[in-house]
């Protein structure tokens, strides 16, 4: 199949007929797209898939990189669905967000880094799936960034008020949640919720170049990939855990191909071609 072509991803079985989110490979990048218009809020079936989809370019080794964006020019996306929430159980809106915690934890923890091309708003628990990336992107004038829940009488319930404070510090995030207010894609780069913001005229073409940046044969992959892993759980354990955890991370790197390319290509003062493993 060609680097480019598109790989549907197979539907679980559980009598879901909608493919929600879009699975593609390009290169070294693998691209998720959420899209349920108008809003590509997200279902307990859009959670599902995309469970599948972050398993899936887990398991692939030929991805180094993983693109989440949303379809269409408006929405990234706009959260849970309401209309869904409001019909389910009690039982099931508690499972529905256990689910969606393990999902987006599994996306934090897997070895490879995560951008969310954020195409347009990303508003309650669009912003929450974009915290759990490692970086966020947006273009220009591309819609608002906030967690407006408060607003419906709930908090930010699939990982917002634990991951915005990580970020942006416990008084900002906190007035910022309880304010419910929602921001511009400039305000989002001066409070670090943004690492960039490109041109909206090319905007997927520009997300995928700096997705590829982070690929072999300039980068070694395996090395961005530790780096992410020591950085997301050293960050969580005291620093002597911390230290331990990226120790053990060295070693494996200094064990790899890449670090031998990467030492000889600097003794040699030639450009390493690094390969991912």
């Amino acid at each position: 199949m060609g680097a480019c072509a598109p790989q549907r991803l197979q539907l679980l079985s559980i009598g879901m007929t909608r493919e929600l989110v879009h699975y593609e490979v390009l290169g070294a990048v693998a691209r998720f797209t959420l899209d349920d218009a108008p809003a590509n809020g997200y279902s307990h079936e859009m959670m599902l898939q995309l469970d599948a989809c972050v398993l899936r370019a887990r398991f692939d080794d030929a991805v180094q990189v993983i693109v989440i964006t949303g379809a269409g020019e408006k929405f990234f996306c706009a959260g849970a669905n309401i209309d869904g929430l409001a019909a389910m159980t009690q039982s099931f809106k508690y499972n529905f967000c256990l689910h969606a915690n393990e999902t987006l934890l599994r996306l934090e923890q897997t070895p490879k880094l995560v951008i969310a091309a954020l195409n347009g708003h990303c508003v309650g628990g669009g912003l929450e799936i974009a915290l759990a990336c490692d970086f966020r992107v947006m273009r220009t004038g591309g819609g608002k960034l906030g967690l407006p829940e408060v607003a419906l009488g709930v908090l930010p319930g699939t990982g917002g008020t634990q991951r915005l404070a990580r970020l942006v510090g416990k008084a900002r995030a906190l007035e910022l949640m309880v304010q419910g207010r929602t921001m511009a894609p400039n305000e989002g780069l001066l409070l670090g919720l943004l690492t960039a913001i490109f041109e909206a005229s090319d905007f997927q073409t520009a997300v995928l170049e700096y997705a590829r940046s982070f690929c072999t044969p300039g980068k070694a992959a395996m090395a961005v990939g530790l780096i992410k892993r020591a950085v997301q759980s050293g960050a969580e354990v005291p620093l002597e855990s911390g230290l331990a955890l990226e120790r053990e991370l060295q070693a494996r790197l200094f064990a790899s191909g890449d670090a031998r390319r990467g030492l000889d290509a600097f003794l040699n003062k030639t450009k390493p071609e690094f390969e991912g493993c």
